[in-house]
């Protein structure tokens, strides 16, 4: 039996790349789009986790803007099991206290999806308990490359300087700049990258790796990613020592 999570270091916002849908589906000999059914049982899985473990934000990497390049029937597939979910879950999602966000662009989509997804976002604006942002037709480089666009805009309009361009206000125009930044990246599948999710928004992330596939990803496995979350020290490029005299000292005193 796991130990308990010390309090205070559950984190705010848990970030994940949901890997192996299709290696599942294969190792069965199912069609890929089985894989991924079986993956959005997961998805619930993992809301429920960080719900019940006081998670503030939770953001699933679930369609990025590169997989419009895979095969047709699997994209169509994939479409088909985002629209029903959209059509079967939500509900469900706003009578839990669970505000909806979706980040990406939103163009490539059918008329039918981007209607579903706005409204989504209105039923559940309200809502506090936890924030399920989803990636969608999402890619971090074209994230950042949007700020960029947003700020150059304000400067060719007059409404900013260029020397009042920098990392502050680059990342008040990326996607979830309203939100905690990312404390836990979890990647399932096995692989060791983060694969164009969230490039700005991961800079300090904790990040932890397992080799399940996400469809067999267990409460088990999410209790071990937090256990190490919890085991590190997260300095946010000061030292040990810094770290320690901040957290000792009274409010407002000693902070670096």
């Amino acid at each position: 039996m796991n130990a308990p999570i010390p309090t205070g270091t559950v984190p705010r916002h848990i970030a994940v790349i949901m890997d192996g849908n299709g290696r599942w589906a294969a190792r069965r000999k199912r069609p890929r789009a089985i894989g991924h059914r079986a993956g959005a049982r997961t998805v619930n899985l993992c809301i429920d986790f960080c719900l019940e473990r006081g998670v503030g934000v939770l953001t699933l990497f679930a369609f990025s803007s590169e997989n419009w390049g895979r095969p047709d029937e699997e994209v169509g597939a994939l479409m088909k099991l985002f629209l029903g979910a959209l059509d079967r879950e939500v509900g469900e999602l706003h009578r839990r206290g669970v505000r909806l966000r979706f980040i990406g662009e939103r163009g490539r989509f059918s008329d039918a999806i981007r209607g579903r997804m706005a409204a989504a976002e209105r039923l559940t604006a309200g809502n506090t308990r936890l924030t399920l942002a989803v990636a969608a037709s999402y890619g971090g480089r074209q994230d950042i490359a949007q700020a960029a666009r947003s700020l150059a805009e304000d400067v060719a309009a007059g409404r900013l300087r260029p020397d009042q361009i920098d990392e502050a206000a680059l990342g008040a125009r990326v996607a979830l700049a309203d939100l905690p930044a990312p404390d836990l990246f979890i990647r399932t599948g096995g692989d060791l990258r983060i694969s164009n999710f969230l490039l700005w928004q991961l800079a300090y992330t904790e990040l932890w790796f397992t080799e399940t596939l996400w469809p067999e990803l267990g409460v088990a496995e999410l209790e071990q990613a937090l256990q190490v979350y919890a085991s590190r020290e997260r300095r946010f490029g000061l030292t040990g020592e810094q770290i320690a005299f901040a957290q000792d000292a009274p409010p407002g005193e000693g902070h670096p």
